[in-house]
């Protein structure tokens, strides 16, 4: 009897095969992919601009231009409101159209003809309702989300960049290197993080850039050690002392040899290190030391509703959106750590 050879498969792709097994986090990263992706392009979906306007024989582009409101049949040089009841009724009269998006509002659009005083709840002109200021929610939290995910992005990134060289040098040098590491991280993190940030916020104009290299200060620590554990067990291996005999230099050994075999800890920990990021930026957005007013904020939009119970909308709609977000980057990570479990391969 014959028998067809076994397949063999590269570790990274009997991870990828486990990981999908794992249906709860296979189904999370789709979605969460998803999300981020109708994010990117949230231009497209929720804006107070139409993507094209044909008016009287011409082709505009409201979205990549400004136009007056003289251009179509208004009576001022400003820029044109596709919201008001007469451009709207301009540009459907004599054959003219207007392609809107999806949701007709902008993060920052204000809603001049709404029916109830803000903030209103839901209506079929705004689906989850606007804020105290008149602003769409919907729009709010899909710019927010997008806000929030790339912020959480590039503090991870960040944080596991610092992390992982500190790790390394601390692992594999040992020794006096590593004491004085040691030592300087038990000192910066014992600095009180919230209070410098107090600090920084009252001195300098806030801003995201200034809040990712703040935060980035001392997201590394927490990695660094993991990583550090990792070198100092692998430097030990064979393969390490054989490299070593073989004259082979420091930063190979490094790069090609340890780092390699040191970087589960580091993606296990992505999901649950984004997910923290996304929450520490929440958190500062609620207590009012977050990003620049004006940018859309998560936790803007959960202090508006704590500022305003009655309006119950803002705090449900955000607070799904929060959890939903989190739940997916926990689901997506306790996958990733049984994909990369040594004792599952």
């Amino acid at each position: 009897m014959s028998s067809e050879p076994a397949v063999s498969l590269s570790p990274s792709r009997r991870a990828w095969l486990r990981f999908k097994r794992n249906r709860l986090g296979y189904w999370s990263l789709l979605i969460f992919c998803t999300l981020v992706v109708v994010s990117l392009f949230a231009e497209l979906v929720s804006n107070d601009k139409p993507l094209v306007v044909r008016y009287e024989g011409q082709t505009y582009f409201p979205m990549l231009k400004d136009y007056p409101e003289t251009t179509f049949g208004g009576d001022f040089l400003t820029t044109t409101d596709y919201l008001d009841p007469f451009i709207q009724e301009r540009l459907s009269a004599n054959g003219n159209w207007a392609l809107y998006t999806i949701n007709r509002y902008g993060p920052n659009t204000l809603n001049y003809f709404a029916k109830s005083p803000n903030p209103s709840a839901p209506t079929s002109a705004n689906w989850l309702g606007t804020d105290d200021r008149g602003r769409d929610l919907l729009a709010q939290l899909l710019y927010g989300f997008r806000v929030s995910v790339l912020f959480g992005l590039a503090l991870t990134v960040t944080g596991v960049l610092l992390g992982v060289i500190t790790g390394a040098i601390q692992g594999f040098f040992g020794g006096k290197t590593d004491l004085a590491f040691q030592r300087f991280i038990e000192v910066w993190g014992s600095m009180p993080e919230l209070y410098l940030l107090i600090i920084f916020s009252a001195v300098f104009a806030p801003s995201i850039s200034l809040l990712l290299i703040l935060l980035s200060l001392f997201g590394w620590m927490g990695l660094s050690d993991y990583v550090r554990a990792e070198f100092l067990r692998n430097r030990q291996l064979d393969y390490v002392k054989a490299a070593r005999a073989l004259g082979v230099s420091n930063s190979q050994i490094i790069w090609r040899h340890i780092l390699p075999n040191s970087l589960t800890p580091v993606v296990t920990f992505l999901p649950f290190r984004m997910s923290a990021a996304i929450l520490a930026l929440t958190s500062l957005d609620f207590l009012g030391l977050g990003v620049p007013p004006g940018t859309p904020s998560l936790g803007e939009l959960l202090s508006q509703g704590k500022n305003s119970i009655d309006a119950w909308w803002i705090s449900l709609s955000t607070f799904a959106v929060l959890v939903t977000t989190l739940l997916l980057l926990t689901f997506m990570g306790d996958a990733l750590r049984d994909a990369l479990d040594p004792r599952k391969q």
